[in-house]
């Protein structure tokens, strides 16, 4: 066996053993309960609650570990605009209808409403400075 194969042998194991030590990880990130300030949305109350300013609407799921990571970077963000924009968010399984509508494949995804139009979509976990500042340029 030459030095190459071999080396390409070792690599690809640590390589499987590395992303099966992240998705352990991953599942064991806790579910944070949502900041009092972040409006819980569903299919009914959904045009209603995006149809005025700045709304961020982040569709989740609660088997989704990359979700549960984004909580509290939300939670943080919530407090942070102060009445500038709202923070929503819609749970995918919950609301198959909105999700449809809007063409969610994959989560977390992140919308940006300005008076009930999309401006921007984000797709996977994001900073909270990322996400402040896409609100303020909005």
């Amino acid at each position: 066996m030459s030095k190459t194969l071999l080396f390409i042998i070792v690599f690809v194991v640590l390589l499987v053993f590395y992303i099966l030590l992240s998705l352990r990880r991953m599942k064991n990130i806790p579910l944070v309960p949502s900041n009092e300030k972040i409006k819980i949305l569903d299919d009914r109350n959904f045009k209603h609650q995006i149809k005025n300013g700045k709304v961020l609407v982040d569709f989740w799921a609660a088997w989704c570990a990359p979700c549960r990571a984004m909580a509290p970077v939300l939670n943080e963000l919530a407090d942070t605009l102060d009445g500038t924009a709202v923070i929503g968010k819609l749970d995918v399984d919950k609301n198959r209808e909105t999700a449809a509508a809007f063409k969610i494949r994959g989560i977390p995804t992140m919308i940006l409403f300005k008076n009930g139009r999309e401006v921007e979509r984000f797709v996977g976990v994001k900073s909270k400075d990322f996400l402040l500042k896409k609100i303020r340029e909005a």
